[in-house]
Formats: structure tokens, sequence, C-alpha cells
């Protein structure tokens, strides 16, 4: 993995950010010495995940297919 000083960077820092998204990322150093790593974010990690968003937090009663049966009679004359 490269690794470019602050100046360089700052420089050169377009170049550096169109490589970074090709798959290589850098690492910027101050001194010498490593301070921040330059990495793409995957279209993956953008993306917000919705399925299973509630699992966990509601549940469905046992007796969901029948919630409401009288009512529902009631309202179209009878029995069903």
């Amino acid at each position: 993995m490269q690794k470019y000083n602050i100046h360089e960077a700052k420089t050169r820092l377009s170049y550096l950010i169109d490589n970074a998204v090709k798959g290589n990322p850098f690492i910027i150093a101050k001194a010498g010495k490593p301070m921040v790593k330059v990495i793409p974010i995957s279209f993956e990690e953008t993306q917000k995940k919705r399925i299973g968003f509630m699992k966990g937090k509601i549940s469905v009663p046992a007796d969901f297919d029948s919630i409401g049966k009288k009512e529902i009679e009631n309202l179209f004359g009878g029995a069903l």
C-alpha cells in the first residue's frame, strides 16, 4: 500500500482518490507517521438495508388470522 505525506496527498488528491476508488487504497502520513487510511466506500455500504429492520421489535399474535372474525361476520350479515 502506498504512503504519501500530507503535502503530496494534497497536491495529488484527485489522482489518489481516483486510484482508491479503483481498488488502490493509500495511507496519508505526517512526518512519516501513518495518520489515515483512504479506502473506497463500497456500493453496498451506502445502501440502507430495510429488510428485517424491525426484527425482534414486533410480534404477530398466534390468533392473527381470526382477529376480528366476529365483527367481520356481522358486517357481512352472518357466518362465513
